[in-house]
């Protein structure tokens, strides 16, 4: 998976212990990002709608979610990457904006970029194989970027990774009943998506948003050499208020954060959030217990991995230091009683990697 912000790779496996537990055939995944945990509920036997505004996080789910592993020749798919692998260079808008206007890219594998990228449009648009080449190829960028996370800024020098050739690998398929990958606001989607055995919302936590934070994902996915602007060749419409999300102003995002909380349908409703962010634990259970009984985990958690390097300006010179290093992760839970307490009890013995912290609040039905 590519390096995300706010990913619950951590968390993976005691939500999907969560689901498991909870009998739910069907599962709705709210601002899905990278798909992370929708691919955990489908290796579950979960059939999962993802929903998120980003072209690239539709491309993954259209190829994680929305397509069954055991219906894909594999060994036709790795000859096609084995042929896409073995593309020459070819410098274009890739390599121009993002190697040489900008230093988030080695020029060779920029022109690797640009190569494969034209070959995937123009042979394997439309077909099943699409989404799949696509996020081969931005998983592929991922592991060579100079970067620390995200795209706001590239490193000031050449990171490691970065001297190493782009290569291509098979997606790691899920199989499983296909899902569905809806690419829409969050505020309309629970709107008309109707109802679900199990939601999980994972919102934004501040006013960084994921369209700037992952431009470069953005373009390569729309493949339409955007104008862009300043040092870090951002694209044009990242000023646009068409690309702005009202979860990303601090003002605005707490009372539409509660209102999709109201509006989603679903039996079991889990709401991620961290302790830095600008909604409290106190306020989630509030807006959670509409939907019944409330119980609240946290979990000791690693800051994103950017914040624990320092500060850094578009052109990559440090310009902060390092605050702290850890923080809180809540999972919020509401439903039924019964089956609160039974999912609950499912995450704490499904979790290995972190450590569960001694905090537990619940509320009565309604």
């Amino acid at each position: 998976m590519i390096k995300y912000i706010g990913s619950k790779r951590r968390l993976v496996g005691a939500l999907g212990a969560m689901f498991e537990s909870s009998g739910a055939q069907t599962a709705l995944d709210l601002f899905t990002g990278t798909t992370r945990v929708a691919q955990e509920f489908k290796r579950r036997g979960g059939v999962v709608t993802t929903v998120d505004v980003a072209s690239y996080s539709e491309v993954l789910s259209q190829c994680y979610i929305a397509t069954d592993a055991s219906t894909v020749d594999m060994d036709a798919l790795g000859q096609v990457i084995e042929d896409l692998n073995n593309t020459t260079g070819q410098p274009g808008y890739f390599t121009e904006t993002f190697c040489v206007a900008s230093r988030f890219f080695q020029p060779q594998n920029g022109e690797r970029v640009d190569a494969i990228r034209n070959r995937i449009e123009t042979e394997y648009k439309g077909s099943h194989l699409y989404p799949i080449l696509l996020t081969s190829l931005m998983e592929a960028a991922d592991r060579v970027d100079s970067t620390t996370g995200v795209q706001m800024a590239y490193v000031k020098k050449w990171a490691k990774r970065s001297y190493n050739p782009l290569v291509l690998r098979v997606p790691e398929l899920v199989p499983g009943e296909p899902g569905l990958a809806v690419r829409q606001d969050a505020q309309e989607a629970v709107k008309s998506l109707g109802h679900f055995d199990v939601a999980y919302l994972d919102p934004p936590y501040n006013q960084h948003r994921y369209f700037t934070n992952y431009h470069i994902w953005e373009t390569l996915i729309r493949w339409d050499a955007p104008e862009h602007y300043g040092v870090a060749c951002k694209r044009i419409d990242s000023r646009s208020d068409e690309t702005k999300s009202v979860f990303n102003m601090r003002r605005k995002m707490p009372p539409a954060f509660f209102q999709v909380v109201r509006d989603v349908q679903s039996d079991l409703v889990v709401l991620s959030y961290n302790n830095e962010a600008w909604v409290s634990r106190d306020e989630l259970i509030e807006a959670a217990s509409v939907h019944g009984h409330v119980e609240v985990m946290a979990f000791d958690s690693k800051r994103y991995v950017g914040a624990q390097i320092g500060i850094y300006n578009p052109s990559g010179e440090r310009v902060g230091e390092i605050s702290h290093l850890r923080n809180l992760e809540y999972v919020v839970v509401a439903g039924r009683r019964p089956l609160v307490e039974r999912v609950c009890a499912a995450c704490r013995s499904g979790v290995r990697e972190q450590q569960m912290l001694p905090l537990e609040s619940s509320r009565t039905e309604r």
